[in-house]
């Protein structure tokens, strides 16, 4: 009888251990973030594969797995100007385990009236890459070398200067800041994507084409484009003789930040941990190196920092679009 009681006792036991092993288990899996990451991270690149947000979030991820001891999945999701690839991102479940990796035109959206979010709905793990290299490109046939000449006769030949941007772009705020600061008026053109643009430069379908300087550096050292300068407070390292706009005497910085971004209900030990990783790769050698090959920065910013940032730029940019 006392061996039988003492099975049964030693049965309860067990059944109790293995429903607290369980239970323990399922709230592991339910949402505890003490050992975040334990599972491969999903990062929504809002664009296209092939552009600068694709391929700088891309070479960020191989040096971010490294630290965080996970994979990291990238799932490029395009559309409507990145809100497809944004709202899928505040639609996941707010575990740490979907991230949005972009840039300053989530921003941009709001400000058009194309998105109802902005920069306050999200939980920032921080910046990792700054892109200074904003310019004005030309093709090797233009008739205007440097910002003077394209001044000149933009104010001689209003409207007649084509310049390409995109729907919801932020070069097209950069092109609207820029008839502001000079009082020139161009053809503002919609002509697609990144490649788009550069196919219509290189066919002489449109005169100008704003983007970043890394992104054509192949065509600017054949010879095929020709920057005007750059949108920055200072030259460029890897591109020291190229002029800003500030030296030839147009008021001009953009800074382009390529920032990685969680749901706001995200716990913030998950960001923390994030965000430790994050700046441990913007101190890494091979990364800094790897990046300046496309004329970036390795800057990171903290959580407050980047939400400082954005809330900056946007009102910067709201107020050159309001003076349109």
């Amino acid at each position: 009888m006392k061996n039988k009681f003492l099975l049964v006792m030693l049965t309860v036991l067990f059944t109790v251990l293995v429903a607290c092993s369980n239970e323990g288990a399922e709230s592991k899996k339910d949402g505890d973030s003490s050992d975040y990451p334990n599972k491969p991270i999903e990062v929504v690149v809002p664009v296209g594969a092939g552009g600068d947000t694709d391929l700088n979030t891309r070479i960020t991820a191989k040096y971010l797995e490294k630290e965080l001891g996970d994979s990291i999945v990238i799932s490029n999701i395009e559309g409507s100007g990145g809100s497809t690839g944004i709202k899928e991102v505040l639609s996941k479940k707010p575990d740490g385990y979907t991230a949005l990796a972009y840039h300053n035109a989530m921003l941009v959206n709001n400000i058009y009236g194309l998105a109802d979010y902005t920069a306050e709905d999200f939980k920032y793990a921080g910046i990792g890459i700054l892109d200074q290299s904003n310019t004005f490109l030309v093709s090797e046939k233009s008739e205007y070398k440097d910002i003077d000449s394209l001044i000149a006769y933009a104010k001689e030949n209003p409207g007649k200067v084509k310049v390409a941007t995109e729907v919801g772009a932020m070069t097209h705020l950069q092109i609207l800041e820029f008839q502001q600061k000079t009082g020139v008026e161009f053809n503002i053109v919609d002509a697609g994507g990144a490649s788009e643009k550069i196919t219509a430069l290189l066919g002489g379908r449109v005169d100008i084409v704003p983007t970043s300087l890394g992104l054509v550096k192949d065509y600017v050292e054949s010879g095929e484009m020709i920057p005007l300068g750059v949108i920055a407070e200072d030259r460029l390292e890897g591109a020291p003789d190229v002029p800003t706009f500030k030296e030839q005497g147009v008021d001009m910085a953009v800074d382009k930040v390529f920032y990685w971004a969680f749901h706001p209900d995200t716990p913030d030990e998950v960001i923390d941990v994030f965000s430790d990783a994050l700046e441990k790769v913007a101190e890494n050698e091979d990364f800094i190196e790897e990046i300046q090959k496309n004329l970036l920065t390795s800057k990171y910013f903290s959580s407050e920092d980047t939400m400082e940032k954005l809330n900056n730029i946007t009102e910067h940019d709201k107020e050159v679009y309001d003076n349109q």
